[in-house]
């Protein structure tokens, strides 16, 4: 089994595994990089996860169909391209194989879910769209910041060797508030000049870690010492955790 990152837009991911026969991929919001990605291989499209409904990550979606020969997943309680078979929290998903658990992350979206993958050759792989992020998670479009808060407490307690496979190149950026937030990290100075080496060679920075997101990503540190007296002088109410994290995510939406 193969798991590769299709670059789409500017900055975009399509997360896709293969077997060297078969595919599928995972949030396609660009119809000809996957087309590419499948005849350069000769892979026949299997099919297709959806984590939410914004249309960087479905907009290929009915483009690819007439080469899909399996179903299209996507979220229970969000408008995606039909026909679809629609997933919450707690179901299943098997594709190729390939058992998927579903798993609710509200919070970017009101019904964005992730799909984690524990039996994967390699490791545990998680696809999260834009709920976390490396170095950062995604902005609160129609959830609210507790929501959110659980949905990434969800994920950080997930195995560390898991894979997290979001879907954008925001790595950099992410890591620039991050020192902001907690100069003094030494794992988050580490971790960034990789990731500058990477992309100074024109490679991805993902997929991350659980165990590394949780050294240097601030949202997912939110009871940290540091990041809490970061939070405070932003004008944080109290130290509580949602607070904390409300905080950091209100000043890195004004960050530049």
């Amino acid at each position: 089994m193969n798991l590769a990152a299709i670059s789409a837009f500017t900055d975009n991911y399509i997360w896709m595994i293969d077997d060297g026969a078969q595919a599928l991929v995972v949030d396609p919001g660009e119809a000809a990089p996957v087309e590419a990605a499948l005849g350069a291989r000769g892979l026949e499209l299997a099919g297709i996860l959806v984590t939410h409904h914004h249309a960087d990550h479905v907009g290929g979606v009915d483009a690819l169909r007439p080469r899909l020969t399996g179903p299209v997943y996507g979220p229970r309680r969000e408008h995606i391209p039909e026909p679809a078979l629609r997933v919450e929290g707690g179901d299943t998903v098997t594709l190729m194989g390939l058992r998927f658990e579903v798993i609710d992350v509200p919070g970017h979206t009101a019904g964005h879910v992730a799909y984690l993958l524990r039996d994967f050759p390699q490791g545990p792989v998680l696809f999260c769209g834009d709920t976390l992020f490396s170095g950062g998670c995604g902005r609160l479009f129609e959830g609210t910041p507790a929501q959110m808060h659980e949905s990434l407490e969800c994920l950080s307690a997930l195995p560390g060797s898991t894979r997290v496979c979001c879907a954008h190149e925001y790595t950099l950026s992410n890591l620039r508030f991050a020192a902001a937030v907690e100069a003094g990290n030494s794992a988050l100075a580490d971790y960034t000049a990789w990731c500058r080496e990477q992309r100074a060679q024109g490679l991805p920075t993902l997929p991350s870690t659980i165990a590394r997101e949780r050294e240097v990503n601030p949202f997912l540190r939110s009871t940290a010492p540091a990041v809490v007296r970061a939070a405070r002088d932003h004008g944080a109410a109290d130290a509580s955790p949602v607070t904390v994290f409300a905080t950091l995510r209100e000043w890195k939406n004004n960050f530049r």
